[in-house]
């Protein structure tokens, strides 16, 4: 079979996400499997490591054998040998990064928030469309295999008419003044793009449309549990964003579902993220990895509270019980992979891409409006942004 390689700049190397999970998990084991068969033709990976640390970039492409890295944009941006631009950095500089590897010729790959509001990310749009350029963003969490599952029992009717879904995530994120923060100082300051509604609600937004179909309207409140925290080199600040989001979802359908989300709770549940949705015929619970199911059949015929005189613990119910897990779908494979494998088949295939830009923006667009909601106090509708061209 033919080879062709593709050059892709990956900006932000040095970053967990970008390392560990497009990196160390997807692309690199991509380039071991000889590439990704495109069209009858194994399309390999040509990797451009691109961040500000020499030492880290150097370890990292040591470990995993590669050569190339700089910590020089322009360079890399005028190096023919790599049509695709992926941005991974700062966030709060995503936006200009974009129009730059657009007008360096680049197709662009960027993860979530793609720009700071739906206005900047339609602009971005608008470039790449009027370049003929390719575009994509990162949506990953449709594929953890927990999603999978949900989607298949989506796909097979097994809910009825959906009534209703519970998205719960979260855990505690120390502050960094006793114990180590397991985030990045960053995600705690308005001015470097922070804040938990901005980072994790484009999340929310493709999984809840991508399972459930259009959001008509969100109202939300959140509130900073954290308060003051250290940043890498220990010096405290004041927390300036939210860490703790609270949001009621009204669907195009009329179910309405809710939205917990926070940095500041302990967990005792599933998973650190679990999406449970219900239906007339039957309901399901989804975390990472699994997926639990409860069937009309099923369901127990529950009395109200028991409680009597006496303390009667023994009796308590298992209600986890009650649930049947579901079996694996297929292998395992990365969800950061399925996202690469796509737009690699876009760009030198021309598939059709799976996550363009537009669902990108639309992912800002509920970010965009739960803050505003937060801020003004009332509901906020999701009405379809207007195409650029």
């Amino acid at each position: 079979m033919n080879t062709h390689t593709l050059g892709i700049i990956l900006n932000g190397a040095t970053g967990r996400i970008c390392s560990h999970q497009h990196l160390a998990n997807s692309l690199i084991p991509i380039r071991e499997e000889g590439g990704l068969e495109v069209n009858g033709v194994q399309i390999i990976p040509d990797l451009l490591l691109l961040g500000r640390d020499k030492k880290k970039l150097s370890e990292i492409a040591r470990a995993t054998n590669l050569e190339n890295w700089t910590t020089n944009l322009d360079a890399a941006l005028s190096d023919s040998r790599y049509s695709i631009y992926f941005d991974a950095a700062a966030t709060h500089l995503r936006a200009g990064l974009l129009h730059k590897a657009l007008a360096a010729g680049k197709h662009i790959y960027a993860e979530k928030p793609i720009a700071p509001g739906v206005e900047e990310g339609l602009a971005i749009l608008a470039e790449a469309d009027v370049r003929g350029l390719k575009h994509s963003v990162v949506e990953d969490k449709l594929y953890l295999p927990g999603m999978l599952k949900l989607g298949r029992l989506i796909e097979g009717g097994f809910f009825g008419r959906v009534t209703g879904f519970k998205l719960e995530f979260g855990w505690w994120i120390f502050d960094g003044l006793e114990r180590a923060s397991q985030r990045p100082s960053w995600n705690y300051r308005d001015k470097t793009g922070g804040g938990l509604i901005s980072d994790m609600y484009p999340h929310w937004r493709y999984m809840i449309e991508g399972l459930l179909g259009p959001i008509q309207g969100v109202v939300t409140a959140s509130s900073t549990i954290q308060q003051t925290r250290a940043d890498e080199t220990g010096a405290a600040f004041d927390v300036d964003v939210e860490d703790n989001a609270h949001t009621l979802v009204r669907l195009g359908s009329g179910a309405i579902g809710s939205i917990l989300s926070s940095w500041g709770t302990r967990l005792r549940g599933e998973d650190q993220l679990t999406l449970q949705i219900d239906g007339t015929d039957g309901s399901a619970v989804a975390g990472l990895w699994d997926c639990w199911t409860q069937s009309a059949e099923e369901t127990p015929a529950l009395g109200t509270f028991d409680l009597g005189r006496n303390e009667r613990r023994s009796a308590t119910r298992d209600f986890k019980g009650d649930w049947e897990i579901m079996p694996a779908v297929g292998d395992y494979k990365n969800p950061y992979r399925y996202g690469w494998e796509s737009f690699m088949a876009h760009v030198a295939g021309d598939r059709p891409a799976v996550s363009p830009l537009g669902a990108g923006i639309r992912d800002v667009q509920l970010s965009e409006a739960c803050l505003k909601s937060a801020s003004e106090g009332q509901w906020i509708d999701m009405a379809p942004f207007p195409d650029p061209s």
